[in-house]
């Protein structure tokens, strides 16, 4: 797993920082927007926004004072690849379970 994967997966383990992403997938906030959606200081949503940064699954813009945190759709990007790899799997075994069920009706 490279070091992009391993960041986002990083960012995503957190229940909060998940929520984050669901919030920021909505629309674009500040961090003080942030901060009022969650029961914690605005220091601790930002720990959890630079994690997600790192993970490369926002993106920050400044606004003269504000800084404009907004999900950034192409991080998901090496999550999904990850996953993506095990379909296969789940294609295999669907296969097989039709294949089991169309044998039963033919029973």
């Amino acid at each position: 797993m490279n070091h992009q994967t391993q960041n986002a997966f990083r960012a995503l383990a957190d229940p909060t920082r998940r929520d984050i992403v669901r919030i920021l997938a909505d629309r674009d906030m500040t961090i003080g927007q942030l901060t009022d959606q969650f029961d914690m200081t605005r220091a601790a949503v930002k720990k959890h926004l630079t994690v997600l940064s790192d993970g490369g699954l926002i993106t920050v813009e400044a606004k003269g004072r504000e800084r404009i945190n907004r999900l950034e759709p192409a991080g998901m990007s090496p999550v999904l690849d990850w996953l993506s790899y095990f379909d296969r799997f789940w294609d295999d075994r669907l296969a097989n379970l039709k294949d089991a069920i169309e044998r039963k009706k033919h029973d």
